[in-house]
């Protein structure tokens, strides 16, 4: 009984101190970024890559894996494979501090320095007062996506999955906000579902980072393999009629960001609401596969659920049961709405 409770202690003070190390690092870089020489924060960046990259040896191989298995037909070479992988790594790095940087840049100093295709697609959307859903991954600069379209007066929400730990979730929610972005937290899910319909009820735009393929209840085909998507996106857009928009930040030869926004993605229409949402989904999905094959080096290959892409039979009845689940929900919804 005594030795259980020092090790829930022991666990306890592990978990807390390194949340509080990674919070005061965090709010200590924050403050002093300004006056660090940029030449200094560029070797800082690099060398924090190779020794993340050198010590996080799980994760290296679960993105080496899960490469593997996407592209290994289109990069057949195991050390092409990690060429790649370590690009991929360093604009990890790079990204962390350039979105840090950018808490310290003036609101046209963000529209200067990071150029943007696409706009008359927001415009356009917006015009018509039912929200818009941007769809992105996490590929290239998108931490930066809110930040350049806050700073151009657009209303913008973002979904975020929160880190465990209260305070520093409080602390990342109050950086965005200086920005001009407004989160809105996955969990619980009802109160992110009643935040999403909320802000489009606003006109507001909603951006979904929606590259995660370890959870869901909806099989997608996702670089030929059969992996989980979230069915919320394509089901927020046809309930809300939101026009729904692929965005994606990314780093460009000279090293600037380019925002690009691409024209509408109608949802597609079947008979049966399931239907409906299943087929929106796949074209979801081939979006950002596209984007992740334009610019692979820049995505992180950590959203697949194992190295070979392939599925227990457990996990698969996870899903069927879920997405039953969801279906027989939305039909007793559906029914309550129109009283029948």
């Amino acid at each position: 009984m005594a030795s259980s409770w020092r090790q829930a202690k022991r666990r306890s003070w592990l978990y807390n101190l390194r949340y509080r190390s990674g919070e005061y690092w965090l709010r200590g870089f924050v403050v002093l970024l300004p006056y660090i020489p940029f030449r200094l924060v560029e070797l800082f960046t690099s060398f924090i890559a190779w020794a993340t990259y050198a010590v996080l040896r799980r994760y290296r191989q679960r993105m080496e894996g899960n490469l593997a298995a996407a592209l290994g037909k289109e990069i057949p070479l195991a050390d092409d494979r990690k060429k790649l992988l370590w690009r991929a790594w360093r604009n990890i790095a790079r990204g962390v501090i350039e979105t840090m940087a950018v808490m310290h840049y003036s609101k046209q100093h963000i529209i200067d320095s990071v150029k943007f295709e696409g706009e008359e697609h927001i415009r356009r959307a917006l015009q018509k007062g039912k929200g818009v859903l941007g769809i992105s991954a996490h590929l290239g600069r998108f931490t930066i996506i809110g930040a350049r379209l806050a700073a151009s007066g657009y209303p913008f929400s973002v979904v975020v999955k929160h880190p465990a730990d209260e305070r520093l979730a409080r602390l990342t929610d109050a950086y965005r906000a200086q920005l001009g972005i407004h989160t809105i937290p996955t969990k619980p899910r009802r109160e992110a579902v009643r935040g999403i319909l909320k802000a489009l009820r606003e006109n507001r735009i909603v951006l979904i980072v929606a590259d995660e393929f370890k959870s869901g209840d909806v099989l997608v085909d996702f670089f030929g393999m059969k992996l989980p998507a979230p069915r919320g996106p394509a089901t927020m857009a046809i309930r809300t009629g939101a026009v729904t928009l692929p965005m994606f930040a990314t780093l460009q030869p000279d090293d600037s960001v380019l925002l690009t926004v691409g024209a509408a993605i109608p949802a597609v229409e079947r008979e049966e609401l399931e239907e409906s949402v299943v087929a929106t989904t796949a074209v979801y999905t081939r979006h950002l596969e596209e984007a992740i094959r334009r610019y692979p080096d820049q995505w992180n290959w950590l959203g697949l659920p194992n190295r070979d892409g392939t599925m227990s039979r457990a996990e698969l009845t996870r899903i069927w049961r879920e997405s039953k689940k969801a279906r027989a929900a939305e039909t007793h919804a559906a029914a309550a709405k129109t009283g029948t």
